[in-house]
């Protein structure tokens, strides 16, 4: 009955509100089994003998990529490809590793390379938002964090904070194709030089696919929040 009273833009506040904590159990649960499939798949070795490194050296040279180096960086699941500097990051248990886990990851990094060399556009604008972005996420929850407690008076800034926040939500739905792309990618190449077997293709695509999950909840989550502070500032007057 409250929500029945309140005007629309308010009474569907707190259903944002379930929303949002929905997205965050299932990313945290999509998470956890993605740590645990990449844990599980770690054990499976490659019959080559091929290391992430060699996977990825052998992946950009197939695709003749020769400006592109192959490095390794600390964390877990850190693995990343650097368009400015060229360069496929591969975190220690994928650069070091003999398996099938760290060949998938290796192989879609550098499916990010070939979408840089073959000028893809999806990664051409989602590299052109990267300086909107990286300003915009500076300051953006402080904006919007007085843009909320101003909105009464200075609704303007809260505003401001939408707009800035809509970019990031603009980079986290681009970004999706882009990690789809790279994913197929990868395993058209692994299943063309046969170094996923009838075995363990399906356990790279699984994954993979798992991957990709966590960048389907971020962008839903980021849409999920621009539009609580959308409800906010149209609310403001009620």
């Amino acid at each position: 009955m409250i929500l029945m009273n309140m005007p629309p833009e308010q009474a569907g506040i707190p259903l944002i509100w379930l929303v949002m904590i929905g997205l965050m159990v299932l990313s945290f649960i999509v998470q956890a089994s993605l740590t645990r499939k990449f844990k599980k798949y770690a054990r499976v070795a490659l019959p080559s003998g091929m290391t992430g490194k060699d996977v990825a050296e052998k992946m950009l040279r197939d695709n003749g990529i020769d400006n592109v180096q192959v490095t390794c960086v600390a964390g877990m699941l850190s693995d990343h490809y650097n368009p400015a500097r060229r360069t496929v990051n591969l975190s220690h248990d994928v650069y070091y590793g003999n398996n099938i886990a760290a060949a998938a990851v290796a192989a879609h990094e550098c499916g990010h390379a070939v979408q840089h060399a073959t000028s893809y556009a999806w990664l051409k604008m989602r590299s052109a938002l990267v300086p909107f972005v990286s300003f915009s996420d500076k300051i953006v929850m402080w904006v919007l964090l007085f843009g909320v407690l101003m909105v009464e008076t200075f609704p303007q800034l809260l505003l401001f904070g939408i707009i800035l926040f809509a970019m990031t939500t603009l980079f986290s739905f681009v970004t999706l194709p882009v990690e789809i792309n790279a994913s197929r990618r990868a395993i058209a190449w692994l299943d063309t030089t046969q170094i996923a077997t009838a075995e363990t293709r399906p356990m790279a695509c699984s994954a993979l696919r798992t991957a990709a999950y966590t960048y389907v909840i971020a962008a839903l989550t980021s849409l999920a929040t621009l539009l609580y502070y959308i409800m906010i500032f149209l609310g403001r007057r009620e």
